[in-house]
């Protein structure tokens, strides 16, 4: 019988999140003969390269990663023109969030339009949290729970090495969008943190990834006078960063209490578990089912003011206590047991079955 043939088409360019997403499943499928489109140039002439990529592929199956409007179009054309059915796999709330990044009524309009169209035509829908699923299914919309994942080995220290000597270092990764609406961005929790804490204890934050919040930030420290205390590393190689994350002491993974944060499983919180470090996250999401109580903080609302107050409180509590966070072997089993992609795989492979199941062994077959 000849192998079913998968087509992942990326809404990203490749190195981002979702072409690493897509290639650790391609690797990991072998039922299946597997290729990935990704997403080059303008929305428009992405979704015509992407539609042709597809009928130069001939698949049995799409996936589609993310809810973007490119892969979902050109995904949507090609069933059209041949019935091949597509997998939809999305990790936010695209509507709300367009909203808070304050896109105007025309663009809301037409990313409700794209995500209505992805949901009612994908013959599967994968989640990448677990309130998303119940949200969905809330609206009669059956889905499948796949969380963002990580390949553990290639994270996961060697060995437990102890702590050296010198200040605590307290770091996150991700894109730093400023959003209009909440007058905020991913990281600036650190920054108050960092300034709560610059007198209290030896500390020292780390900010990697880049994004239109960034200049914001980096003024904001020059106000705080910490200018010296947080680096700005900018965008770091996947490969580099497993040894960026083992050189911090605790890792944030801050998400709003909302339906924003609340759908996400945040594809950062798998890398730091997989890289043995302790995390501080805030009581949303998939960390909130993940974590022990003493790495959740409590969130509250679309923007606690208090809550850097609330993380250096528990951070002085963890140094009076002599938490050793040189290294978390817990952590490790965390993201082998919940995020691992040799695990997730599997799942995806389900889902596809499933697929090639009811509507491609199924199809009338032409003479």
């Amino acid at each position: 019988m000849r192998q079913t043939r998968v087509a992942f088409v990326v809404n990203g360019a490749a190195g981002s999140a979702m072409a690493l997403r897509a290639e650790a499943f391609a690797v990991r499928l072998p039922g299946f003969v597997c290729g990935i489109i990704y997403r080059t140039g303008g929305r428009l002439g992405a979704a015509k390269r992407m539609a042709r990529g597809l009928a130069a592929a001939q698949p049995d199956v799409c996936y589609v990663l993310d809810c973007g409007a490119s892969g979902v179009a050109a995904a949507g054309v090609h069933r059209l023109r041949t019935g091949t059915p597509f997998v939809l796999d999305t990790g936010d709330a695209v509507v709300e969030l367009g909203m808070a990044l304050g896109r105007g009524r025309v663009g809301i309009a037409a990313t409700r339009a794209v995500e209505r169209y992805a949901l009612r035509s994908s013959a599967a829908i994968v989640v990448r949290g677990s309130f998303h699923r119940e949200l969905l299914a809330a609206r009669g919309v059956p889905a499948t729970f796949i969380p963002d994942g990580v390949t553990v080995d290639r994270f996961a220290p060697s060995g437990a090495a102890r702590r050296l000597p010198g200040p605590l270092i307290i770091g996150l990764v991700g894109s730093s969008i400023w959003v209009p609406a909440r007058q905020s961005c991913y990281g600036w929790e650190l920054v108050e943190l960092i300034r709560l804490l610059r007198h209290r204890l030896s500390v020292r934050g780390v900010i990697i990834g880049d994004g239109s919040g960034i200049d914001v930030l980096r003024r904001r420290c020059a106000e705080y006078g910490i200018v010296n205390l947080i680096e700005f590393a900018g965008r770091v190689p996947y490969a580099e960063l497993p040894n960026r994350l083992r050189e911090f002491d605790i890792c944030l993974s801050t998400q709003t209490d909302d339906v924003i944060g609340n759908v996400r499983t945040t594809g950062k919180l798998p890398l730091y578990l997989a890289a043995g470090r302790f995390v501080l996250a805030s009581r949303v999401g998939e960390a909130a089912r993940v974590l022990p109580p003493e790495m959740l903080v409590d969130y509250q609302g679309e923007h606690d003011f208090v809550y850097p107050a609330k993380l250096a409180a528990r951070i002085e509590s963890l140094v009076t206590r002599g938490t050793d966070l040189s290294h978390c072997p817990e952590c490790v089993d965390l993201a082998r047991e919940h995020f691992e992609y040799d695990r997730l795989a599997l799942r995806v492979a389900k889902v596809l079955e499933g697929v090639v199941e009811r509507t491609v062994r199924r199809a009338p077959q032409h003479v």
